[in-house]
């Protein structure tokens, strides 16, 4: 009943006037940027962070959880129309979606992914708000040395499963750790990485880096692989579905949100699993019904339920940001940023430290999941009208804008030299197949790791065993070393015992 009264309040902040405003231009501005091909909600957010500069705390967490879900609803508007996906995590939509464009079902494909993100987000958020402070409660209990050793087992997490390499997930991480190092030692002052340049001496501003690496570095790569020929958008109509779209959408909803809400809260959980597995369900259960043959075709439940477990994962995310200060994924990442321009610290203590703010931010997340269905949905055949512009201007526009937004946050021609020379970093990251996350996390933890890692110290008067003084830093230790022997272990059991010797041919 507490959270409920809670979440109540957290209404009341919410709905004024002012602050549906800045929900509703949240909306709009990240289904704006969020359905531009190849930019996925964390390019979008990264990229619109300095507009909710000039802002107070409670009216920009409101307009990013706008912009967040708007992002969202974007990304899955161009995977339907363009067969282009902003992230990995609509892959699925795109396969059954596109289809259902081609043969002239665009404007079904778009209500049943709207509607499911709707009722996904909705029921992710409620999970949320129920789960959270219990998580948080206990998390309070939690000593520095275990804070390190679960911040570390994240990392850990992150690095090595996301990707097709373990080797450059660690690249990844290795280079934001090094990044998060930069500027002076908090304990002696002393100046590290600076090269002696006095700019650097604050270290680096996390929204240089996060527009620097997403927005400017994914605008290069996108750009780099421009295609020459106009896009072939398909056109599309008022979005609505007939009684037998609605009777074959919703159960994958609801298995969907089932899906994607407990990998969401899971460092490296992710949406791209949760997404697969729902595809995999529903293609399975459609045989039940002989409609296995749909699939490939154009099957509604293949764009309902991997729909709604990708945004179900988005809001199962704010499960450890909200009560641990983790960040599992990059738009996690851009969040917590976002929070720390405003000198809100994520964690543990965050819900009773900041109540007014987080109720009233899980309140606007559901408003502005409302307001996504009630704008956007009519306004789809507008936002398919954006596809038509032509990619030079497009990516001009994006590099123009994220260079204000960059020089906004100190009015230093310094902060754009920095911002460029992190677009080439995103630009080499990607072309090395180096993950992102890894990065913005070593980044972000990093200097958090290094706090608690000498909190630890300083109480074992900096014995290394101060780090171990806790059973559950040793359990959560315990975990990083299967994390990283299971897998290697498990590939060379599977490995047949005797390999098949081909015969060599005789010329």
């Amino acid at each position: 009943m507490d959270t409920l009264n809670l979440l109540l309040d957290g209404f009341a902040s919410a709905l004024t006037l002012e602050n549906l405003m800045y929900a509703s231009i949240g909306v709009l501005l990240g289904t704006f940027v969020g359905v531009l091909p190849g930019i996925g909600p964390a390019m979008a957010l990264a990229l619109l962070l300095p507009v909710t500069y000039g802002l107070d705390a409670t009216q920009s967490l409101i307009m990013f959880a706008g912009l967040y879900y708007g992002g969202m609803y974007g990304g899955s508007t161009t995977s339907i129309l363009l067969n282009t996906p902003g992230e990995s995590a609509s892959v699925m939509t795109a396969i059954e979606g596109n289809k259902m464009a081609r043969k002239g079902r665009a404007a079904q494909a778009l209500a049943t992914a709207a509607v499911g993100s709707f009722i996904a987000g909705t029921i992710g958020t409620l999970l949320v708000a129920f789960f959270t402070p219990g998580i948080a409660r206990w998390a309070v209990e939690i000593g520095a040395p275990s804070y390190f050793a679960i911040m570390l087992l994240a990392m850990v997490l992150v690095s090595s499963v996301l990707g097709a390499s373990k080797l450059r997930g660690f690249i990844g991480l290795a280079i934001g750790l090094t990044i998060g190092l930069i500027g002076l030692d908090a304990s002696t002052a002393q100046a590290r990485l600076t090269g002696g340049l006095l700019e650097l001496a604050d270290g680096i501003d996390i929204v240089v880096v996060a527009v620097g690496v997403f927005a400017i570095g994914e605008a290069l790569w996108t750009a780099a692989h421009l295609r020459r020929r106009p896009l072939d958008v398909i056109p599309v109509g008022q979005p609505f579905m007939g009684r037998e779209d609605w009777g074959r959408s919703w159960a994958p909803w609801l298995r969907g949100t089932a899906l994607g809400f407990p990998f969401g809260a899971l460092p490296a959980g992710g949406a791209e699993t949760p997404t697969f597995l729902s595809y995999i369900t529903e293609r399975r259960l459609a045989r039940r019904h002989g409609r296995d043959d749909e699939f490939g075709e154009g099957a509604i439940e293949g764009v309902a339920g991997p729909e709604a477990a990708n945004n179900a994962s988005a809001a199962g995310m704010f499960v450890p940001l909200l009560a641990l200060g983790l960040p599992v994924t990059a738009t996690a990442s851009i969040l917590l940023a976002a929070m720390q321009k405003y000198g809100i610290v994520p964690g543990p203590t965050l819900m009773t430290d900041q109540p007014e703010l987080i109720w009233t931010l899980l309140a606007s997340l559901l408003i502005g999941n409302t307001l996504l269905l009630v704008i956007n949905l009519p306004l789809a055949p507008m936002w398919a009208k954006l596809l038509r512009i032509p990619r030079p201007q497009l990516y001009a526009g994006i590099l123009f804008f994220a260079c204000l937004g960059a020089y906004s946050v100190g009015q230093s021609s310094f902060d754009l030299a920095v911002l460029l020379a992190f677009g080439g970093l995103g630009f080499a990251i990607r072309r090395f197949g180096i993950p992102v996350l890894p990065l913005i996390l070593g980044v972000i933890l990093g200097p958090l790791m290094e706090v608690k890692m000498r909190e630890a110290l300083d109480l074992s008067d900096g014995e290394v065993s101060g780090l171990f003084d806790e059973p559950l830093a040793i359990f959560v230790y315990v975990l990083v070393v299967l994390a990283l022997v299971l897998p290697p272990v498990i590939a060379r059991a599977r490995r047949p015992a005797h390999p098949t010797h081909h015969k060599q041919e005789v010329p």
